[in-house]
């Protein structure tokens, strides 16, 4: 093994323990305004999840999330028996050309009963790899407007590929905090 094999690879280790994705060293850097423009552009009206600008009471730039609170999305979620709002926040770092991302999960839950009513609620906050909200396998279907067909089975991973490549070919690089402010 050569030295910068193992540099390298010693790297790209610590890289995936921070939750860093780098672009590759031949991608153009885009401006912020182009980057912004990119991952909105992934918006679909077809599609589970919605990207919009972040407001008051948002901690990101862009905030991504599934359509739970969209009436016309609520059989496809009820269906899948999702459970749990998953969300991405982002902000972008100019200066140090990266796209800050905190995953958030929420969940709630009602009980009516004899003697009342009763909610629980949770929230979890960091970066954050889960495999399936769902318990069915039978995925939802994307027809999208060009012809192609997407399966979602509402994976975080699902939610956050999209953004990461649209900012990794625009030049910049992906960091998800764990912990912490964006």
């Amino acid at each position: 093994m050569t030295a910068e094999f193992v540099r390298s690879s010693a790297v790209g280790l610590l890289d995936f323990v921070r939750g860093i994705k780098r672009p590759d060293s031949n991608a153009a850097v885009l401006p912020a305004e182009q980057v912004r423009a990119a991952i909105l552009a992934i918006n679909r009206p077809t599609a589970p999840f919605i990207i919009r600008e972040g407001g008051e009471g948002d901690e990101g730039d862009l905030v991504a999330e599934w359509r739970v609170a969209d009436m016309q999305w609520h059989n496809v979620f009820n269906q899948a028996r999702l459970k749990k709002q998953f969300t991405v926040s982002m902000r972008f770092d100019v200066e140090n050309v990266e796209v800050r991302s905190v995953d958030e999960q929420r969940s709630l839950s009602w009980k009516l009963g004899v003697t009342g009513a009763s909610y629980q609620s949770s929230k979890a906050r960091g970066r954050m790899y889960q495999n399936s909200y769902t318990l069915t396998a039978t995925p939802f279907y994307e027809h999208g407007e060009t012809g192609q067909v997407y399966a979602y089975r509402f994976h975080t991973s699902e939610l956050k590929k999209p953004l990461q490549q649209a900012v990794l070919s625009a030049g910049w690089t992906w960091r998800s905090i764990a912990g912490g402010k964006l």
